[in-house]
């Protein structure tokens, strides 16, 4: 099919979208989702949608504290060039859909102003509609928009794919880069190209991250050597660098902003963190108490959807991280599941597939590292004595947006 016949067909999609009415053609899922979110907000299809920019100085200190800054070259060089001789522009936003960095054929760079496309710009899927930029962030997953697949009408003469970027280190959502140039240059590859660069911006970020942690071992290694008992020399992220008297572990689930002194942390009870040159040196304070409490409370934060949290609270302290889109999945399916759940059902309510068992294994021996006191197996569940609280959005179609697991889609209120 050429882009003037698929154009027509996506056209006729999205009208009948916005009047409510099915066609025998149906857009692909990721950008049903996204129009039916956007159709909810009450954004208006054919009218101009933008925020207000923001200030240079406030772009600058963005770009000054976005680990992006770091693979900025790597992501030039392998796409800059190739969009500007594609007649193509290279954007990669922060996590909030605000336009960082644009670079590109010049001729598309003037284009894209016409349509607010330019540095400081909100590119939020809440803002702008469904796009390459907004609708990856909601996702979580590359995403290529064509013509009318855009849900603003004054986009129709565009195409644009974008892929989400993760940091390695703490699993955190950095931003998208996207490629978007006038339809008449669209190539169906485009997305796969994108997709691979930010996989080895990713890469990098990720080297980055083993000479650190090698960096603090070399620290570390005097002083656990003089220490008795257990301990364990880990970066801010909590990724282990070095460790005396106990088993050796990848990761230690650290508290947002752990403070020096006695902490309580749910894996390994009451401890003492000191801080160390790149890192901190985490003590198990063998007289300590195992930090465990009659009254112990959980709260799983789904109402932010990029930003979901865990937080573990009793008589010992309380306790806060954030959670993959995925960790997010099981917790709120034992959470509407207090009698558990066999690996086999955690499989069919999470991929609907419940041979998919060594997956949901590997997931859940990951989250019980650091919910080990709150979290039992056989079968997966909530220990009895915790209290447990699930923070929903507003909306129930903003429920886990990222997730297509059939738990997930018939909280929302649809089908499984």
């Amino acid at each position: 099919m050429d882009s003037r016949e698929a154009t027509r067909l996506l056209k006729i999609m999205r009208a009948a979208a916005l009047e409510g009415r099915r066609t025998n053609v149906v857009p692909r899922t990721d950008i049903e989702e996204s129009w039916r979110r956007v159709l909810d907000s009450g954004l208006s299809p054919d009218g101009e949608n933008h925020a207000g920019l923001l200030s240079l100085a406030e772009v600058e200190r963005r770009r000054q504290h976005s680990p992006l800054t770091e693979v900025l070259p790597v992501l030039r060089d392998a796409l800059v060039s190739v969009a500007d001789a594609a007649q193509h522009i290279m954007v990669v936003s922060d996590a909030e859909g605000r336009l960082l960095w644009r670079e590109g054929h010049p001729s598309v760079l003037k284009l894209a102003d016409t349509l607010g496309f330019e540095v400081g710009a909100d590119w939020s899927e809440a803002v702008v509609g469904t796009n390459g930029v907004g609708t990856p962030l909601v996702t979580g997953r590359p995403v290529q928009v064509f013509s009318a697949e855009h849900f603003v009408s004054a986009h129709h003469a565009w195409t644009c794919a974008g892929s989400p970027i993760v940091d390695p280190r703490d699993g955190r959502l950095l931003g998208v880069v996207d490629i978007s140039g006038p339809l008449s240059s669209m190539h169906p590859a485009t997305l796969s190209f994108v997709t691979s660069v930010t996989r080895l911006a990713a890469a990098e970020l990720r080297n980055r991250h083993f000479a650190a942690l090698e960096r603090l071992r070399t620290v570390a290694a005097p002083v656990l050597c003089r220490i008795g008992g257990r301990a364990l020399a880990v970066d801010d992220n909590g990724w282990v660098a070095a460790v005396t008297g106990m088993p050796p572990t990848d990761r230690l689930a650290l508290p947002r902003s752990p403070r020096s002194g006695r902490v309580w942390l749910p894996s390994l009870g009451m401890c003492i963190i000191e801080p160390l040159p790149g890192g901190r040196l985490v003590q198990v304070d063998g007289e300590g108490g195992a930090g465990t409490s009659k009254d112990r409370r959980v709260v799983l934060d789904l109402s932010r959807a990029r930003r979901c949290s865990v937080t573990v609270s009793g008589d010992a302290g309380s306790w806060t991280r954030e959670l993959s889109p995925r960790h997010a999945e099981l917790l709120f399916v034992l959470a509407q599941n207090r009698e558990g759940r066999s690996a086999a059902q955690l499989a069919q309510d999470i991929f609907e597939d419940p041979t998919r068992t060594v997956t949901v294994r590997a997931e859940m021996s990951r989250l019980r590292r650091g919910l080990a006191e709150v979290l039992a197996h056989r079968p997966y569940r909530f220990s009895e004595d915790v209290r447990v609280e699930v923070i929903r959005p507003e909306r129930p179609a903003d429920l886990l947006p990222h997730s297509s697991s059939p738990a997930v889609r018939l909280a929302r209120g649809g089908r499984p």
